[in-house]
């Protein structure tokens, strides 16, 4: 059997940079175990795979430890590759997820625009052990979602500085952690750590970036940020909350095309 792959660096407009995403057509979907082996193979954060329905697509992802519910910059990626290699010819794309349907629409800028659920952060009372230790810090404020543990720290100096101890990180029972603070370029900044997913810092996320929008749109009294993630690729994008959803903007290069032999 053979399989189509493409693989392309999402939030970025120059190769080498932002989020890099295998992307894998399939004319019907193969078992889980098969899927869970070619993103073993791949090795990168995410690998996901597409099956048509009609003018739109079912999507599923899937890290190299585990398939995940949700992730922004694969699905960036999935849309880039659908628009600019085979070719869609619509301006819009609705992928059907488990985290229900996800649109991706064209940009007058060239970007595209990820059209994804919200995902406010909740305030804890009690850190979880592990998670001031694993990233380093003596104190912060911490939340949760139904996905990650969010850290707010003083500065983007301090992000930037963090040196995370990924085997205690790996130890908190959630899906990773995020810290985050004001930037200096940006709104807001981030890193993102998912030892927990066989990741321990991701390039960019989109789906953290349902948590901190939210966040950081009720800290600064403003719908529509910029926001960089901090990771040594570097990731941009622009995000607006609008109601109970988060629209996040990039650009995605095409790194590679090829099939895959199993």
């Amino acid at each position: 059997m053979t399989i189509p792959i493409y693989q392309a660096d999402a939030f970025t407009d120059k190769l080498f940079g932002g989020n890099p995403a295998a992307v894998c057509p399939l004319n019907e979907w193969l078992s889980d175990e098969l899927l869970q082996n070619i993103a073993i193979e791949n090795n990168l954060s995410e690998t996901a795979y597409l099956v048509k329905d009609g003018n739109d697509y079912h999507i599923r992802w899937f890290t190299p430890g585990t398939e995940v519910d949700l992730c922004g910059h694969a699905t960036l990626a999935a849309a880039h590759v659908l628009f600019t290699i085979p070719g869609h010819g619509a301006d819009t794309i609705t992928f059907f997820s488990k985290s229900g349907p996800l649109k991706v629409t064209k940009c007058s800028n060239g970007k595209l625009m990820l059209d994804f659920p919200s995902n406010p952060p909740e305030q804890v009372s009690e850190v979880p052990a592990g998670i001031l230790e694993g990233l380093g810090v003596a104190a912060a404020v911490v939340f949760k979602t139904s996905f990650d543990y969010m850290v707010v720290l003083p500065s983007q100096k301090t992000i930037e500085g963090l040196t995370p101890d990924f085997k205690i990180l790996a130890q908190v029972p959630c899906r990773g952690v995020i810290a985050t603070a004001i930037g200096d370029e940006a709104d807001f900044v981030s890193r993102c750590f998912y030892p927990q997913s066989g990741i321990d810092e991701d390039p960019v996320t989109g789906s953290a970036h349902t948590i901190t929008v939210p966040y950081w749109a009720k800290q600064l009294n403003k719908t529509t940020l910029k926001a960089i993630q901090l990771s040594q690729r570097r990731g941009y994008l622009d995000c607006e909350l609008a109601g109970n959803r988060v629209l996040m903007s990039g650009n995605a290069v095409t790194y590679l095309k090829g099939t895959i032999e199993v």
